[in-house]
């Protein structure tokens, strides 16, 4: 059920389905100030996860982009465009007049600037190592190099190349792509904040020990020696206008120097393990957006954060009444409460449905209630003391039955024919 304020400001995110933006909901779904619109070209896991979404935009190169953009901008009176990719940044950033709202990222001449990876460079290279770019490769001493597209992120189409024949095929398929230095060290992501008078007001470096797809799937702070990396991050903001969240891409080379790989002006889909820690990147960038002071707040414990992928599920089935089981189900070895459960019956509280406790409990069911603080939560609670099969207490159709017994769920499913489930479907709820 969709929350509505007339306070709150309109937050659309486009595309809604990208690892930026699902980090953007996690940080602010729970934001009483903002409300976020979830856009799409594609469909993809941000269906899943926008509660108000808008699919079928035209692909972002598209000629009627622009255009559809801006009259959903209108229609649905946003405030602001949160860009959560690479690629899009540029376009609707320099589409930010046309729009009539804002474009929460750096300013448009940065991002440009961070969206090729030569430019970068060119325009670093005086003030912080960069890797060489090879244009000559006659030089068999160069390789191994390494190559990828001038503008993409992450790996997208990233190789190490260790031989001139090798080198030759893959710029047959790759033909935007630079070759650099190979630089064989490890490799950190540092996630920055610049506030709107060009303050850095937060850098955060991070190691990252595993990475899928180009995505940093384990990582922890890293404290060693924050100092190189400080100055780095420093020089960076210098010499560009950034505002709000953004990141650099640092790797050693082959003598234990950093060198910059790439910077993002945006947050990073990783960034949730400081997130962790209290330092919420897309909220702070929001409230920058708007000219509201922000001051960083980081609590200071270890952390690491490691990602998997995770399911979620959309079942088309209308109810307005639950009907629960409390032993083994609601709680677990008689005095560990469900926390998923807890949370599902709490969703349907806010979606106004009615929950009825149905329970063959073997003592006072209210007061296990009340010793457990879940007295309050049940619009009804039924305490069934003899053998009447559970069926024969629920009197709607337009209803679920849940219970950890086979036997219970099988006997109201074949009774009356509504949707059973086990402890272990509720997550599917």
């Amino acid at each position: 059920m969709e929350r509505v304020s007339h306070n709150r400001k309109n937050i659309l995110v486009f595309p809604c389905g990208s690892e930026v933006a699902l980090e953007i909901y996690r940080s602010l779904k729970n934001d009483i100030h903002y409300h976020l619109i979830g856009a799409n070209s594609v469909e993809d896991h941000g269906r899943f996860v926008y509660e108000d979404y808008i699919g079928n935009l035209p692909m972002v190169d598209n000629e009627d982009f622009l255009p559809t953009l801006k009259r959903i901008v209108a229609e649905r009176k946003v405030d602001a465009v949160y860009p959560a990719m690479d690629l899009v940044l540029s376009v609707i950033k320099n589409a930010e007049d046309l729009l009539g709202c804002k474009v929460i990222t750096s300013p448009k001449e940065t991002v440009d600037i961070c969206l090729s990876k030569t430019r970068t460079y060119n325009n670093l290279k005086d003030l912080v190592k960069v890797p060489e770019i090879y244009e000559d490769f006659e030089d068999s001493r160069i390789f191994p190099v390494f190559c990828k597209y001038d503008i993409g992120y992450g790996a997208r189409g990233a190789q190490k190349v260790s031989s001139f024949n090798e080198l030759i095929e893959y710029r047959k398929t790759h033909p935007n792509s630079i070759t650099c230095e190979f630089l064989p060290g490890e490799e950190y992501t540092v996630d920055c904040f610049t506030d709107r008078n060009g303050n850095l007001l937060y850098y955060g470096p991070r190691i990252r020990k595993r990475v899928s797809n180009g995505i940093s799937v384990n990582t922890v702070p890293y404290g060693d020696n924050k100092n190189e990396i400080r100055e780095i991050v420093s020089a960076i903001n210098g010499a560009l206008k950034f505002r709000g969240a953004w990141f650099v891409q640092l790797k050693r080379d082959k003598d234990g120097v950093l060198a910059l790989l790439e910077i993002a002006a945006r947050l990073g889909g990783s960034s949730s393990l400081f997130r962790g820690k209290g330092v919420n990147f897309a909220l702070m960038s929001i409230y920058d957006a708007f000219d509201v002071p922000i001051s960083v707040l980081e609590n200071d414990y270890p952390i690491e954060m490691d990602r998997a992928l995770d399911n979620v599920y959309k079942i088309e089935f209308d109810y307005d009444e639950v009907y629960c089981d409390f032993d083994d189900c609601l709680v677990l070895d008689d005095d560990f409460v469900n926390t998923e459960m807890i949370s599902f019956l709490f969703k349907c509280i806010n979606e106004k449905k009615k929950i009825t406790l149905l329970s063959r409990h073997y003592r006072d069911i209210n007061m296990d209630l009340k010793r457990l603080r879940l007295d309050g939560i049940f619009d009804n609670v039924i305490h069934i003391t003899d053998g009447t099969s559970k069926a024969e207490y629920i009197k709607s159709k337009k209803c679920i039955f849940i219970d950890d017994s086979f036997s219970e769920r099988k006997r109201v499913h074949d009774t009356i024919g509504i949707p059973v489930f086990s402890v272990d479907m509720v997550k599917y709820l």
